[in-house]
């Protein structure tokens, strides 16, 4: 059966990942991609967390302390989504200006 440590186990692998690949990447694309690791390691233990440690109510009784993970997923996903939104105009910009997408490269566009 897969319990609470399994999940936490598995974001931490996800954050770690994410983690290295942020601290060593020097290509933006790459970067990016280490960002979401780090978003969906946080998010699957978010709702893991959320899942585990509520009471399950079947007395007909409210939900609305089960939906507080699912909720906070949503929001760290949305944020995710305008972050590489974002990132990825940064990159296309830095591609036009260097013919590049190496982060190195960026400190060469100041002005």
């Amino acid at each position: 059966m897969i319990g609470l440590n399994h999940y936490l186990i598995f974001s931490a692998i996800l954050f770690t990942l994410g983690l290295y690949g942020v601290l060593t990447k020097r290509n933006a694309i790459a970067l990016l991609m280490s960002l979401e690791l780090l978003f969906n390691g946080v998010t699957v233990s978010v709702v893991a967390v959320a899942r585990y440690t509520t009471p399950l109510n079947l007395d007909g009784g409210s939900v609305e302390s089960l939906l507080t993970g699912q909720i906070f997923a949503m929001f760290i996903i949305c944020i995710a989504a305008a972050e590489i939104a974002l990132g990825l105009a940064i990159v296309i910009l830095l591609y036009r200006g260097q013919a590049t997408v190496d982060v190195g490269e960026a400190s060469l566009m100041r002005r």
